[in-house]
């Protein structure tokens, strides 16, 4: 099977070469997830990070009365997992699923390992995207918890430029923090704003 997303971001991200690519082909392992199904389910244990070579995932968790908040999308080239889960082996509170038909790449600890097998440097650039995910994950609550909705939706905007027309607008609004009235008040603000520009 080809993966030309993964690939280039093993070559590019990861530190590796063509050739090293070739040689870890046997350890990939990949799988389809059909729109509105689950790769995890709250109360699983999650084994694996998910490269999405096609389609969009979502991650989120539901609070007490059943509402979704959403963590995270991940569309061509994002990696999406519960880390926590995955690294002490607890239940997950959150959920994966596919909004749209999905091909992820799935990894692991034994892929980690077979990829520094090959290429030691791997390690210290997986270790390096590990903390710029960290610092995005720190921005984003930033904005949550003092940003307005048109600062938090412009963000949104540069951060996922490829996903408005893939994604319902009330999963953005869940996604913001605010209802999808707002939304589309903030929708018609900016586009009143650009046309006067």
């Amino acid at each position: 099977m080809k993966l030309p997303n993964f690939k280039k971001y093993l070559i590019e991200k990861g530190g590796l070469s063509e050739d090293d690519f070739n040689q870890i082909r046997s350890f990939i392992q990949t799988k389809n997830v059909s729109q509105n199904q689950f790769l995890l389910s709250q109360g699983a244990v999650c084994s694996h990070f998910f490269f999405v070579e096609y389609g969009v995932l979502r991650f989120y968790a539901l609070n007490s009365e059943g509402k979704e908040n959403i963590l995270q999308f991940a569309t061509e080239n994002w990696i999406v997992s519960d880390r926590g889960s995955v690294f002490y082996q607890e239940p997950s509170t959150y959920n994966i699923d596919a909004i749209e038909d999905t091909l992820t790449v799935m990894l692991d600890e034994n892929f980690v390992n077979e990829v520094a097998k090959v290429n030691p440097n791997f390690r210290k650039q997986n270790e390096i995207l590990l903390h710029n995910h960290i610092r995005h994950l720190y921005k984003r609550i930033s904005l949550l918890l003092g940003a307005s909705a048109k600062v938090r939706y412009l963000d949104f905007v540069n951060t996922y430029p490829d996903i408005m027309l893939r994604v319902p607008q009330w999963m953005i609004a869940s996604y913001l923090g605010i209802t999808p009235e707002s939304l589309s008040r903030v929708r018609k603000t900016l586009a009143k704003e650009n046309f006067k520009a």
